[in-house]
């Protein structure tokens, strides 16, 4: 069963003894981004955690944290998650204070190789046989990551316990059918969205105008 976050108002009292997961969609941040990208994003996030705590009061507290790229638990997953997301990072930290437990969602070795092709394909090819040779190792590697993702979360998350996985939009996963899975979508989501696609529609622009 999957919901959205943002446009529940109640949970079906019957559903308690699923296990239940929300489903963050992860933004990322350098420190040369533009101050309006980084105001949606603290915007976003802090919707997020308001979100969370006000589920946490109706169907209790998050036992379990699963975040992209981590592939440690405990103290070293938290260093990870400093370095990758300082933003996520703060709610992250703010549950495991609280008593939940950070697991390590990833296996690094698949990890790294997925992202390894993935920068691969980034360069460009001027061989068509090399690009799809590169592309169809990249599939393959990305499908196990993302396998291996929803295996250890249906292994590690407990009959009733609720967790939430921070991942970015657009992934593979699929969760065990006892899972309920609700996709967090605060009011700002959808600004984040629109400032993306404007972003890529104006450096679009820019590159055509640059070949013209």
């Amino acid at each position: 069963m999957t919901g959205e976050l943002g446009k529940i108002e109640k949970l079906d009292v019957e559903q308690f003894g699923l296990r239940k997961l929300y489903v963050i969609p992860l933004f990322f941040t350098g420190t040369d981004a533009p101050q309006d990208y980084k105001e949606k994003l603290e915007s976003y996030w802090r919707e997020v955690n308001e979100q969370i705590a006000n589920q946490e009061v109706k169907v209790g507290k998050v036992k379990r944290i699963y975040h992209e790229s981590i592939s440690a638990g405990g103290e070293d997953g938290l260093k990870i998650s400093e370095k990758i997301n300082s933003l996520s990072y703060l709610i992250v930290k703010d549950k495991c204070d609280c008593g939940a437990v950070l697991e390590a969602a990833e296996q690094a070795e698949l990890a790294d190789e997925c992202m390894d092709w993935e920068r691969c394909l980034l360069m460009g090819f001027f061989s068509q046989k090399a690009a799809q040779t590169v592309a169809d190792f990249y599939r393959d590697a990305a499908k196990k990551r993302y396998e291996y993702i929803g295996r250890h979360i249906d292994e590690t998350l407990q009959k009733g316990e609720v967790a939430m996985l921070f991942i970015r939009e657009g992934h593979p996963v699929q969760f065990a059918g006892d899972i309920e899975v609700f996709n967090v979508a605060p009011p700002s989501l959808d600004s984040l969205h629109r400032w993306l696609r404007d972003r890529s529609k104006a450096m679009e622009e820019g590159e055509s105008e640059k070949k013209e």
